[in-house]
């Protein structure tokens, strides 16, 4: 694996760093514990991505379907063409081709593709597909406008973000001010994780600033997820 996806595992130089600056094998159980935690975090990212990327394609699918069906295609070859947009048909892009190509059910395979992460749109498509084919719409003119709607859901989520930034940063600061402490009481000479390592009440105040810490963080984190959410 590359380094990228084995970040996690950094946790374990810095553990044992610290272990052997405090004399103590308690920062290389904490390092233990944080790896795999650290993981499901990074794994979350890269899904969250995952999905804003298969939506994005989707988008853009549909703007090249309304480009080629404005050139003259008909809508089985015009999807055909478009369907190069890497991810948006998700692992059913070979079914949708098919039906589109042989005649089969494209709305039908549109929708069972939109069950995939980040592809909710193709439901839209698969809407705008079959009222096509039954009612005789435009597809062209239902697909600008499903395109329109997925383009200003991005910005009002790309919006919502900057928004968040700030919340996000404040997260990041407050969980750095103990390390910060840490170190500044190394600066004046002290002796900070000797005291919270080898001394009954400062493995005391290690335990319960760490529960306060973790609290206070994943409090912080439901506060910017639910904003997000909404």
């Amino acid at each position: 694996m590359c380094l990228e996806q084995r970040r996690e595992w950094l946790c374990a130089p810095v553990a044992a760093l610290l272990a052997v600056l405090g004399e103590s094998v308690l920062p290389l159980l904490a390092g233990a514990v944080a790896v795999p935690l650290v993981r499901r975090w990074m794994r979350r990212r890269v899904l969250r991505h995952e999905r804003e990327r298969a939506a994005d394609a989707v988008t853009a699918l549909c703007g090249a379907v309304v480009g080629e069906l404005r050139a003259g295609r008909e809508p089985g070859q015009a999807l055909i063409a478009a369907g190069h947009h890497a991810g948006a048909l998700g692992a059913a892009e070979s079914a949708v081709l098919a039906a589109a190509r042989f005649g089969g059910d494209v709305a039908g395979a549109l929708r069972q593709a939109s069950v995939g992460p980040g592809l909710d749109g193709l439901a839209g498509v698969a809407a705008c597909w079959r009222v096509a084919v039954d009612g005789g719409a435009g597809l062209a003119a239902g697909l600008a406008r499903l395109e329109g709607a997925l383009r200003a859901e991005r910005r009002r989520r790309e919006e919502l973000r900057a928004q968040l930034a700030g919340a996000w940063s404040t997260v990041v600061v407050l969980a750095l001010l103990p390390v910060a402490g840490l170190g500044l009481g190394a600066a004046l000479g002290a002796d900070p994780l000797g005291v919270l390592l080898h001394s009954p009440g400062g493995l005391a105040c290690l335990v319960a600033g760490g529960l306060l810490e973790a609290a206070g963080l994943l409090w912080a984190a439901r506060i910017v997820r639910t904003g997000e959410a909404e």
